[in-house]
């Protein structure tokens, strides 16, 4: 079959059948066109994206600055591997770690390659500056926690459909309840090799679980008394998604060095990734200060496509985006919005439960069980009804638009949303 000829949503997902490895589960539907907060399939039925490719395009499809930055920068250079300077990198970290207020940033493609490069950048710190014996430093990390899928992250999942088989496992990690301050200071005072405190500060995957107002800040607290390093996974988190630049930022949506929002938990190691480019292009990055980040020295950590042109021209227009259309404050309220719009539907409902969230990021809880396929159905007949969402867990159902969303079209989104439910009730 020619790669060029236009082929039908069933021919489609039968090539992927069977020329592609089966390592996800997708919505029956084939995409081939995003605009802002729309896609359209093959066949040209038009839906609204209320995924955003998990977060990852938060600007919206096709943004037209982080495309034309892209497309300005393929034709100039593409890759220069960091064997050799380019003329964008320098700018691109300079404007990004001013952006999040960090001294340095180490740049990746995958978020996945971020936490990677956040555990070793921990480790390092404990053995060269907080002074751990050698191979015996432990990062603390929560249960039910999503940070990627290699190796050495499945090692601290709980998750048996991501670790069976795969092992074995990388040692030097500990487990605690998320929203736990109690579990989390008695494993500090367990021991004195703890380095690193690794949390997202919602869990997405999860199912969108948002921890208690001051977890976070008494969390940094304890980091900070036991000289063990706060470590954010913003992947999915950040960049404007929940209603401000950064979920760990409380109530301060904006960037400056001078911010006075509180509570503002600064995490000593953040880590970013999807929207940092919008969507367009593999971007993520790990940022720390100096007094963290001098480990890493040459021959250290590297990646042969981390801070290649296009990625870091694509990343300062995708961040600039952020700023211009003021999409944290957006978010903020349209997510109450949501919220409050779902929650009075709930209150008559016997198909739904719970509708939890900040921001534009947020899931509604079925009342069925996790094994059910109620939740699988009820996003096919959202399908049906123009609006693209997809389950996690069984039983919930994950709702991220696009931040460039307007108020009208939230509101069709939500009546798209009540109208289906209604149809399982």
């Amino acid at each position: 079959m020619s790669v060029t000829k236009l082929i039908t949503s069933n021919e489609a997902i039968a090539l992927e059948d069977k020329y592609g490895a089966h390592n996800y589960h997708p919505l029956p539907v084939v995409l081939n066109r995003g605009e802002g907060v729309y896609v359209w399939d093959v066949e040209g039925k038009k839906y609204y994206d209320f995924l955003s490719a998990y977060s990852a395009v938060n600007q919206g499809h096709c943004h037209p600055k982080i495309v034309d930055a892209m497309h300005k920068q393929a034709q100039t250079l593409t890759l220069t591997s960091r064997a050799f300077h380019n003329d964008i990198l320098g700018k691109y970290e300079a404007y990004a770690a001013d952006y999040f207020n960090f001294d340095k940033l180490l740049p990746m493609n995958t978020g996945a390659e971020a936490v990677e490069t956040a555990l070793k950048l921990c480790r390092k710190w404990a053995y060269e500056v907080k002074g751990i014996a050698e191979n015996e430093a432990q990062i603390v990390v929560c249960k039910n926690n999503f940070h990627g899928r290699t190796t050495t992250i499945i090692s601290f999942s709980n998750d048996p459909v991501a670790r069976k088989n795969f092992g074995p496992y990388t040692d030097g990690f500990i487990k605690v309840e998320y929203d736990d301050i109690d579990a989390l200071e008695q494993v500090f005072e367990s021991s004195t090799n703890i380095a690193g405190f690794l949390v997202e500060p919602i869990q997405g995957e999860a199912g969108v679980y948002v921890p208690s107002d001051d977890y976070l800040i008494k969390a940094k607290a304890l980091c900070e008394k036991h000289n063990v390093l706060f470590i954010a996974d913003e992947v999915q988190t950040g960049i404007a998604r929940t209603g401000r630049l950064l979920a760990t930022c409380g109530n301060c949506s904006c960037t400056k060095k001078d911010c006075s929002g509180t509570p503002d938990v600064k995490p000593d190691v953040l880590i970013l990734g999807k929207a940092l480019s919008g969507g367009a292009y593999p971007v993520s990055a790990v940022l720390a200060n100096d007094d963290i980040m001098k480990v890493i020295r040459p021959g250290t950590h590297g990646s042969t496509f981390g801070g290649n042109p296009v990625g870091a021209a694509v990343a300062i227009a995708a961040l600039e985006v952020v700023k211009e259309e003021s999409l944290a404050e957006n978010a903020d309220r349209l997510g109450q919005i949501f919220r409050k719009e779902i929650n009075s539907f709930i209150e008559e409902s016997t198909i739904t439960t719970q509708v939890r969230g900040r921001g534009l990021l947020n899931a509604i809880v079925i009342n069925d069980d996790e094994d059910s396929d109620t939740a699988w159905n009820i996003c096919l007949g959202l399908r049906d009804n123009g609006l693209l969402a997809k389950p996690t867990h069984g039983n919930i159902i994950r709702f991220a638009p696009p931040l460039v969303m307007n108020e009208e079209q939230l509101r069709e989104c939500i009546a798209i949303i009540i109208k289906t439910l209604k149809e399982f009730e």
